[in-house]
């Protein structure tokens, strides 16, 4: 089968799911399907080899963001439109990373939401022609449920299957500011009827947006994610001292700030007294004020000397990091919806330790791999640690356990396999 998926980009730090897009058109590609990865938005930055580096970038954000202001650019000549969508100039433009904020976020959330209705309609026409002349597809996957609005022209035009993964729409749609929010959820469950099948990395999280869309049971299968494991053959060695980490983008909503708290927390009580924390993970210049006033709160509680801040690191050193752990906690603020850093923890055979939210119930207890706390308070998070720092072999049982059930169950292999198999399904139906 010939694949195209569309990734949106984010031009200057690394993003999971694009690294996982990235190993999912790899596979398939290993697999033996012809699979095109194309950036939209931005350029993609990975850790890894790009599954096609010389794609070009559809929907350049900048030319977005003019079309959506400016009626000008909304029919400019094409000359112009491929000069901004230049990758140089789109990775600048990344690293303005508060360009846009508020309502003009949601006005352009809804007008991409709208696909040929909406004010970059031009730009959707250029991705078909695109996809028209350089070898039509069997099947397009999108990489989220935001980017809808391109189903209905791509199936008309090309009379192929779109199908659509879920990530984390939910937090995104309800933190626009309204008419946004309401106007976004309405227009997502109209265009959600052009996809094929969605596809969700959690039973969670797919319940939760069946019923947010009104979607119909045949049209949402569940999936769950899955990472390369590549250089993750051998697992991690107990560290001494103990080590807790933390695996995800610098910002509140992944509960950085909760977690520098619990380890402060942990510190004061002084069973532990060597105990250190690790933080890796991506970080814009946008996020390094939030880092700077935690490590001013670091300070003052006397233990800045114990935390280390490893942001937008390799691959190759944020597996052999993430193998130094003792344990991992990212208790995110918002319901997420898989959490791939809890699957790349484990495959180190390092334990994790989550809040009882979301997905997190769900994944521990399909990999054995970690433990759950109740309450998102510090505290508990802290007492959660304790219990399993104070326990070495029930942390090392866990760990091996969350190891051999991702290598079993996770790897990329069985997820692009699951994908094919699921996308094979839909052109047969298609066809029939």
């Amino acid at each position: 089968m010939k694949i195209v998926l569309l990734t949106p980009g984010t031009g200057s730090y690394y993003c999971g799911v694009c690294m996982r897009d990235n190993a999912l058109a790899r596979e398939a590609i290993r697999q033996g399907h012809d699979a095109v990865m194309l950036p939209m938005y931005l350029p993609l930055t990975l850790d890894e080899t790009s599954a096609n580096a010389k794609a070009p970038v559809f929907f350049g954000g900048v030319n977005v963001y003019l079309q959506q202001k400016f009626a000008f650019f909304r029919s400019s000549p094409r000359w112009l439109d491929r000069l901004l969508n230049a990758r140089g100039f789109l990775r600048l433009a990344a690293k303005k990373s508060g360009m846009t904020s508020g309502p003009e976020i949601g006005e352009i959330t809804l007008s991409m939401l709208r696909g040929e209705e909406g004010n970059q309609g031009k730009e959707l026409e250029v991705l078909i022609q695109w996809l028209q002349t350089h070898g039509k597809p069997d099947a397009v996957w999108l990489s989220t449920a935001l980017l809808a609005g391109l189903a209905r022209r791509i199936t008309q035009e090309l009379q192929i299957p779109v199908l659509c993964s879920l990530q984390g729409e939910d937090v995104f749609l309800d933190e626009l500011p309204e008419p946004w929010r309401t106007r976004g959820w309405e227009t997502l469950a109209e265009r959600g009827r052009d996809i094929a099948a969605f596809i969700a990395p959690s039973r969670y999280y797919g319940d939760l947006m069946g019923k947010r869309l009104g979607l119909a049971p045949a049209q949402l299968r569940v999936i769950p994610n899955g990472i390369s494991l590549e250089g993750f053959e051998t697992p991690g060695e107990p560290s001494n001292p103990p080590v807790i980490g933390f695996l995800a983008r610098f910002i509140e909503g992944k509960g950085l700030g909760l977690v520098i708290d619990a380890f402060i927390e942990l510190k004061r009580r002084n069973r532990f007294p060597s105990i250190r924390l690790r933080c890796i993970g991506a970080m814009t210049e946008g996020d390094e004020r939030y880092v700077a006033a935690l490590k001013a709160r670091l300070g003052k509680a006397g233990c800045l000397d114990a935390v280390e801040f490893h942001p937008n690191v390799s691959r190759e050193d944020k597996i052999s990091l993430l193998k130094t752990l003792t344990l991992l906690s990212v208790p995110t603020k918002y319901g997420e919806a898989f959490g791939l850093f809890l699957i790349e923890t484990l495959a180190a055979g390092v334990p994790v330790v989550q809040p009882r939210t979301a997905s997190f119930p769900e994944i521990v207890d399909e990999t054995g791999g970690g433990i759950l706390f109740e309450e998102m308070t510090p505290a508990a998070c802290a007492d959660a640690w304790e219990s399993l720092l104070g326990d070495p072999e029930r942390a090392k049982k866990l760990g091996r356990q969350g190891r051999e059930s991702v290598f079993r169950n996770y790897s990329i292999e069985r997820l692009a396999s699951r994908y094919l198999e699921l996308t094979a399904e839909m052109i047969s139906g298609k066809r029939g």
